[in-house]
Order: C-alpha cells, then sequence, then structure tokens
C-alpha cells in the first residue's frame, strides 16, 4: 500500500510543478469531461496594440546614374502582321521546300544518259566527243524546275488530306510548319511547272526531236497526279511504279535523246540500276510515314503490305539494282569502271541493317537520310566509272588521230 500512494505521489509532483511554471503565460485550463485540454499559449492584447502603434523609419531613395546599357531583344513571339520576313528567310523557306536531299533523284540519271551518249561520240575523228551544250542546260533547267515543282505540289495536297501534319520527321512541311500559306506553295509549284514547260520546249525547239516533247508531256503528268487530283499516283500504290519509271528510262533515255543519242536499248539497260535504288528509296520513305499515311486513308505500297513484306521487296530492288550494274560493269567478262558503284556496299549494309532491326516505322527517319546519300553515291560512281571507262578508250585513239 505505501508503495502505491508513493507512486501516485510521484505522478501528481510533476503535474502541479506544470501548472505552476505556465501559469502566468498561458490561457486558463480547459476541462472537458473531465480531461484536461491542451494548454495554449497566448499573446497579450496589450502587445498587439503596441506592435500596431509602430511606425516604419524612413527611408531616403536618391536617384544613381545607371552606369550600364540595356538593349531590350526583340520579342520571340510577335503578331503575323507585325513580323516581315526578310529575302533570305524567304530563300531558306523555299530552299526547304523544294527538298533539294531529294533532287538527285532526278539528277544523276540525267547526267548518267548525258554522258552515255557521249560516251558514244568518242572516236577517232573526235577523241573528246561531243556535247551540245546549249540542250544540255536547258533540259537540266527543265527537269529540276519540274522536281521541285512536284515537290511543292506533294507538300500542299499532303495537307490538304492530313498527311504530314503531325510528323516532325517528314519532308517539306512548310504549310504543316505555318510557315507559308496553302495557296501559296501550290502557286508556286504550278509556276515551276510552266516554267519548266517553256525551258522544254526551247529544247525542243533546238533539237528538232519530238519524242522530246512526249517525253515533257509524260514528266509533268506524272509531276502533277503524283500526289495531285482526287486519287492521286500515290496513293494508288504506284509511287515505286512511278519511281522505277522516271527515275530511270524516262529521265536517262530523255538526256541521251537530247544528246543525240541512237541505241535506245542500250539506254534503257543503263537506266535500270538508278531507277531501281530510287524506287527504293520512295519504299523507305513510305515504310517511314507508315501510320501517317494511314491515319490518312493514304495507301501506298507499303500501307498495304505492311513493314514485314515491304522490307523484302527493299531488298529485291537493292538486289537487282547492283545485280544490273554488275551486269553492265562486266560485258564479255571484262572487267570495267562501272564496278566503282560498289563502294557503296559498306552504306548498304548499314541501310540493310538499320531497315531489318527497325522496330518501328518512326525508327526509319534516319534510314531513309542515308538511302538518299547511297542513291547519290550511287549514282557519283556509276558516271565517274561511266567517264573514266571511256577516257580509257579514248586514248588508244590519240595516236591514230595525230598521225592524220
Amino acid at each position: 500500500m505505501e508503495k502505491e500512494e508513493q507512486k501516485k505521489q510521484a505522478i501528481e509532483r510533476p503535474e502541479k510543478e506544470s501548472k505552476s511554471s505556465i501559469a502566468g503565460t498561458t490561457a486558463p485550463i480547459i476541462e472537458a469531461d473531465g480531461e484536461k485540454a491542451e494548454r495554449l499559449p497566448t499573446v497579450p492584447l496589450d502587445s498587439l496594440k503596441a506592435i500596431g502603434e509602430l511606425e516604419p523609419p524612413v527611408v531616403s531613395v536618391h536617384s544613381v546614374e545607371s552606369t550600364r546599357t540595356f538593349s531590350v531583344p526583340t520579342p520571340l513571339v510577335v503578331q503575323p502582321a507585325e513580323y516581315h520576313r526578310s529575302t533570305g528567310e524567304w530563300m531558306r523557306i523555299f530552299w526547304d521546300g523544294i527538298r533539294p536531299s531529294y533532287l538527285s533523284l532526278s539528277l544523276f540519271p540525267f547526267l548518267f544518259g548525258t554522258a552515255l551518249a557521249w560516251s558514244q561520240q568518242v572516236s577517232s575523228a573526235h577523241v573528246l566527243g561531243h556535247l551540245r551544250l546549249l540542250s544540255f542546260v536547258l533540259s537540266l533547267v527543265a527537269l529540276l524546275l519540274v522536281h521541285m515543282g512536284a515537290n511543292l505540289i506533294n507538300d500542299y495536297y499532303d495537307y490538304i488530306r492530313g498527311v504530314d501534319t503531325s510528323n516532325p520527321l517528314g519532308p517539306g512541311g512548310l504549310i504543316q510548319q505555318g510557315l507559308i500559306k496553302p495557296t501559296r506553295v501550290l502557286v508556286l509549284g504550278l509556276i515551276f511547272l510552266g516554267a519548266s514547260t517553256l525551258s522544254g520546249l526551247a529544247t525542243v525547239l533546238i533539237s528538232m526531236n519530238w519524242m522530246l516533247a512526249l517525253f515533257g508531256l509524260v514528266g509533268l503528268l506524272f509531276a502533277y497526279f503524283y500526289s495531285g487530283s482526287g486519287k492521286s499516283l500515290a496513293a494508288l500504290c504506284l509511287g515505286q511504279l512511278v519511281a522505277l519509271g522516271i527515275f530511270g528510262p524516262l529521265v536517262t533515255i530523255g538526256a541521251y535523246i537530247v544528246q543525240g543519242g541512237g541505241d535506245l536499248h542500250k539506254a534503257l539497260l543503263y537506266s535500270l540500276p538508278l531507277g531501281l535504288t530510287a524506287a527504293a528509296t520512295i519504299l523507305v520513305n513510305d515504310m517511314r510515314d507508315l501510320e501517317g499515311d494511314a491515319q490518312a486513308r493514304k495507301f501506298t505500297l507499303a500501307n498495304r503490305l505492311g513493314l514485314t513484306w515491304s522490307r523484302a521487296i527493299f531488298l529485291v530492288l537493292l538486289l537487282a539494282a547492283y545485280g544490273f550494274a554488275a551486269f553492265l560493269a562486266v560485258p564479255s567478262h571484262t572487267p570495267h569502271w562501272l564496278l566503282l558503284a560498289f563502294l557503296t556496299l559498306p552504306l548498304l549494309v548499314n541501310i540493310v541493317t538499320g531497315i531489318l532491326r527497325a522496330s518501328s516505322p518512326n525508327s526509319l527517319h534516319l534510314v531513309f537520310r542515308d538511302m538518299l546519300r547511297q542513291n547519290a553515291w550511287f549514282g557519283v560512281l556509276l558516271l565517274i566509272g561511266l567517264i573514266v571507262s571511256t577516257l580509257v578508250s579514248a586514248i588508244s585513239l590519240v595516236p591514230t588521230h595525230l598521225m592524220r
């Protein structure tokens, strides 16, 4: 019993001491149902009144002469009516719109056809051959203008159909990025086609070969209807066939005829390697845009077949292109300078690896860029091989020419 009383006294003693220590600074203890509530510290009312009567100290402010000048930068975001692009800015915009990296698809077949016609004119009487320079320039201008016009028209109709509107990896996209009004892109594309027509007609009148007029008309129709009209050729699974026909026989044989070439069968064979690589390039482009084209109901060959079968067709096109190049490079089992084109095989291996490893269409952007590079280098090396082969043959004609 005595131990229990000592415990009670030990518990009550600190409670009494705590009451006495805070009695002057706390509010009266409120009890609820016999239990002591939490003690809340309070601030005396007189202290609040004293704080309210305090006045802030007087601070004197003196003006100080500025020691540094600042220039306010031009706002990054301005109203369209307040901003006017310079000529240089417009040039950069349209340079992106014409897709200069795509122009190699038509440029090298043209140069290759020209070189083929020139190589057949090398003889003992004309060791360096003969080149119709004016016709060459006019036809080249016509070709580049129609290609640039086709790219701009393609940009316009892609916007109208909702293609590439949300694809940051897609080419062109001037309208989609808000850089220019849609009608301006279409009008500029049509102007390019018109200027190409004039340059082409001048070429026809100079050469007096009306087959060139037919070639030019076909090129103009393909340039517009590839993406224009209600049912474009690209949306009818004909993109690769059109690319093979235009960037192969049409351009190569056309340039060959401009320079007076007469062996159209040979020109057709020489046009196939570049035409096949161009078709493979367009196929990679369609594979990359597969998802966006499907949403816009643009049914390309890649869209119809899917990624797996598109890979197979891509490999077949490349195998055929290099197979034809080897066939042309080794006539009668004799080594030929056209084999220089096979120096692009390391780059081609990287491209094929990227195609096979791609897990989604969007991952093919870098592969497509490499494919454009491969197509350009393939054309350059074929061209160099043909020129070097012709010059080597011309060396044997020099003594005969000098003795006459």
